[in-house]
């Protein structure tokens, strides 16, 4: 069964109030501007999908990814799905976005650096 967007939006609501802990590692990173001055948004719905952050103007989702997304079948489809609606998507397992911050902003860097498609 599909879920409906009010579904989602509250879903994302709740997971903004009650971020993990590697998502609140990425958005101190992430947000006010302070990276290159993007405009990052957190926890927000994109077709039937939550996404961990977008910067909209550069079509670039950027996700925490615990060991639960190993071998995921489901985050194939859904970053199929994702890109196909012009989206890039970066994947940070949490043990990079803890010890090695440093390559998580120069790959995000990267990204930004080569316009979307």
């Amino acid at each position: 069964m599909e879920p409906t967007d009010e579904w989602l939006q509250s879903r994302a609501r709740d997971m903004r109030k009650a971020p993990v802990l590697y998502e609140k590692r990425m958005w101190a990173v992430l947000r006010g501007r302070h990276l290159e001055g993007l405009k990052f948004q957190r926890q927000k719905v994109i077709g039937r999908y939550i996404v961990d952050f977008v910067c909209f103007r550069h079509r670039l989702i950027v996700e925490a990814d615990g060991p639960q997304h190993e071998d995921r079948i489901e985050d194939a489809a859904r970053d199929a799905w994702l890109t196909a609606q012009g989206f890039r998507i970066l994947r940070f397992p949490n043990s990079q976005i803890e010890n090695r911050s440093h390559e998580v902003v120069a790959a995000i860097r990267a990204a930004v650096a080569v316009p979307a498609a």
